[in-house]
This record gives structure tokens, C-alpha cells and sequence, in this order.
């Protein structure tokens, strides 16, 4: 198919930009065209694929875990669908890669010769994630961002891309992200709901089964005395009841009768068995004049 996309000639920021910045790998020790070559490739994708499980590890301890798994659970998809996309877009504009039309590239991999140029795959990938993870969790987004812009520096460094070509990719992502966010979380927030009530509760939520899954009080805290303050806040639990035994001194009537049957049975009792008085060797009948 014939190219829609015309190669850069001379004065042509696209061209000249490539130039500016593949003259810095002629230039470079060879180690660290090496070490470009392998970053650009596939460092900065294991990196971007180490955020997407750190952020499902924090995702699961979120309160709105299943929400939260449901996006991430998009960035993956998202960008599959980003790729989908570029393959018929691809085919359409047939752009060769750079170094085809302009052999005085310093090219660093090998391999892309029969490839397409236009969109960029890498920078498709690398935007992808950013866009989706930032939609969960900004400063895993934000790293993954700064990831991405890093891949079109490489893929200029190696030689193989156009600058439209990373641009490209970086516009196809964002799109793909954020006009079917919508849609998949219509789809995938339930699906997320309904996997945190099953057995495979762990893949959602860090807690227990169910415990994302939908409002409802909670369980009590646990401390360190062995659930107490759990069955404290318990709706249906209730302090003992105090023991029946122990008569309450309000129940125990005292009339002017009683109290001189009292007194009656102090003045018979002997004076060391007086309570009070025994400590301080006084006589009952001290105690008793005391008492009245």
C-alpha cells in the first residue's frame, strides 16, 4: 500500500528531531548504546509491568477494593485494545521506519526493517499504562508517565521511529483509555463485586471474603486483649448481669422497730466482738452511744 505519511525531507522538524537525537548515540560510548538499546526494548516495559502489580497489591487494600481492581484490571486490557487498534492503522499508512528511507541513521537493534514505523507499539504500551494507572493511583500513574516519554526517547535514540511515530502512539493510548474507561467500568466493577463474594475473594480484596463486596457494617477492631473491644461493639452482646445474691441495701427496710432490735442485740453482744471497738479496746456500751 502506498505511503500516506511522506518521508521527512530536509528542513522537517519530524526528520530533524531524529537526527538531533540519534546524533547522540553516534557519539556514545558503546555501552551505553547498549544499555539504551536494552531499556528502550524491554526495561522500561518490566518497569511498567512492576507498577501494574504494585499498584493491584495497593489496590486490594483500599477500601473500594473491588472498584479499584476493576481499574486496574483496565490497564492491561486497555492497552490490548490499544494494540488491536494500531494494526489496521498501521496497514493504512504503511510507514517504512526512518533508517529505510535514511541509511545514515545509527540504527541499534536489528530486525524492524520489514515493520511498520507509524504508530509506535512501544510508545502505544508505555502511554497506555500511564493513562490507565493514573486513573487509579496518580503516583504510580505519574512514574509510569515519566516511563513513557523515556520510551519515545529511546525509540528515537535506537533510530527506529519517527517522532510522529511516538507521538502517534502516545494520542492512540490516551484515546483508547479514556473513551472506553466508561464502558469497561460498567463491565468490570461488578465482575469485581461478584469475585470479591467467591473464593477468589484474595484476588480483589486483601480482607476477608465479602469484605469489600458491598456497605455493611464492619468488624470490631482487634487488640491485644483477645477480641474484647470486638464483643464490646458486638450489637447483640450485653454486660453480665450483676449476681442476684447480693441483696441491694435499698431493699433492706430499717423502721424504729428494727433499729432497737439492733441496738437491743449490740448490748448483748460482748465488747471485743463490737466492730470498731475491738481495735480500740472500747467497751460495747461506748460503741452503742456512738452508733446513737
Amino acid at each position: 500500500m502506498s505511503t500516506l505519511l511522506a518521508d521527512p525531507g530536509d528542513g522537517n522538524p519530524d526528520l530533524e528531531l531524529l537526527y538531533t537525537v540519534n546524533g547522540l548515540a553516534k557519539s556514545a560510548p558503546h555501552w551505553l548504546d547498549s544499555l539504551v538499546s536494552w531499556v528502550g526494548e524491554y526495561g522500561i516495559l518490566l518497569g511498567l509491568l512492576t507498577l501494574i502489580a504494585i499498584g493491584w497489591l495497593t489496590a486490594r487494600r483500599r477500601p473500594d477494593a473491588p472498584v479499584a481492581v476493576a481499574g486496574m484490571l483496565w490497564v492491561p486490557l486497555s492497552v490490548a485494545l490499544a494494540e488491536l487498534a494500531n494494526l489496521p492503522i498501521s496497514a493504512i499508512v504503511d510507514r517504512p521506519r526512518p533508517f529505510v528511507s535514511h541509511p545514515d541513521l545509527d540504527v541499534l537493534i536489528a530486525g524492524k526493517a520489514g515493520t511498520h514505523s507509524f504508530v509506535s507499539d512501544h510508545s502505544t504500551m508505555a502511554m497506555g499504562v500511564a493513562v490507565a494507572l493514573f486513573l487509579v493511583n496518580r503516583r504510580l500513574g505519574a512514574i509510569a508517565g515519566v516511563l513513557a516519554l523515556l520510551q519515545g526517547f529511546c525509540r528515537l535514540y535506537m533510530g527506529v521511529h519517527y517522532p510522529t511515530d511516538v507521538l502517534g502512539g502516545y494520542a492512540l493510548a490516551v484515546a483508547v483509555v479514556l473513551l472506553l474507561a466508561p464502558l469497561a467500568n460498567v463491565v468490570l466493577v461488578p465482575l469485581c463485586h461478584a469475585v470479591a463474594r467467591s473464593a477468589a475473594a484474595p484476588l480483589v480484596t486483601a480482607g476477608p471474603a465479602g469484605a469489600g463486596a458491598g456497605p455493611g457494617p464492619g468488624p470490631g477492631p482487634v487488640t491485644a486483649d483477645g477480641g474484647a473491644a470486638a464483643a464490646r461493639q458486638a450489637p447483640n452482646c450485653h454486660p453480665p448481669p450483676s449476681p442476684t445474691w447480693l441483696p441491694e441495701p435499698a431493699s433492706v427496710p430499717l423502721g424504729p422497730s428494727a433499729r432497737l432490735q439492733a441496738l437491743q442485740v449490740l448490748r448483748d453482744v460482748p465488747p471485743g466482738l463490737v466492730p470498731g471497738a475491738a481495735g480500740r479496746g472500747e467497751p460495747a456500751a461506748v460503741a452503742d452511744r456512738e452508733g446513737e
